[in-house]
């Protein structure tokens, strides 16, 4: 009888180690990507983020046993938020472009996409790290191309709407890069009307 009963505790003692497991990972991957928003790669440790996320550098490392398995598990976990945030932004259809072309601008000016910044360019000189970085991001690119024509109801088989949408979204990027140094949000305004008038001549 008590082998029974303690085949039928396991599970039940089972279960709250797990979701334990599953929340610790996911506090160190939340403060991995704060701690790259705000340090960069340089002061972004192991040590530093276990502190951040409440738990030992042993089980940080038990979860990730390498810093680049952490980061680059933190850049994967910014890219499947980012397309969940996207992919939420307009559940019945975007109104219109502009607010399209806003709301992806913002994800390219975000703390998420900060954090995606710092760990390319510690990617361009971290060789264990570069292979994993260019593999993610290759995948996020696409995916965020492809969220893009959604909303933008972009018809790519016309000549030009590939490349104009891909412009688009090089140029989100651009200002991402620009709001690492300064408050950009001034022009900012205007280069996203601009491009919205962009996008409407040209997808029709």
């Amino acid at each position: 009888m008590g082998l029974v009963n303690g085949a039928a505790q396991a599970p039940a003692e089972r279960v709250p180690k797990q979701d334990r497991s599953r929340a610790t990972r996911q506090r160190l991957l939340e403060a991995a990507v704060a701690c790259l928003a705000e340090r960069g790669w340089a002061g972004s440790t192991v040590s530093v983020v276990a502190e951040r996320a409440g738990v030992s550098r042993g089980a940080a490392q038990h979860h990730f046993p390498t810093r680049e398995d952490l980061f680059t598990a933190a850049v994967e976990y910014v890219a499947e938020e980012r397309s969940t945030a996207l992919r939420a932004l307009f559940p019945e259809g975007a109104a219109d472009r502009r607010a399209v072309v806003v709301a992806l601008v913002d994800l390219y000016t975000g703390p998420l996409f900060r954090a995606a910044l710092h760990l390319w360019v510690a990617a361009s000189n971290e060789d264990q790290l570069r292979s994993r970085v260019t593999e993610l991001e290759g995948r996020v690119g696409r995916e965020t191309h492809r969220i893009a024509v959604d909303l933008l109801n972009a018809d790519e088989t016309r000549p030009g709407v590939r490349e104009t949408v891909q412009g688009f979204l090089d140029m989100s990027r651009g200002l991402g890069l620009a709001n690492l140094l300064t408050d950009d949000t001034t022009r900012r305004a205007g280069v996203v009307t601009q491009w919205a008038e962009i996008l409407d001549a040209t997808l029709g």
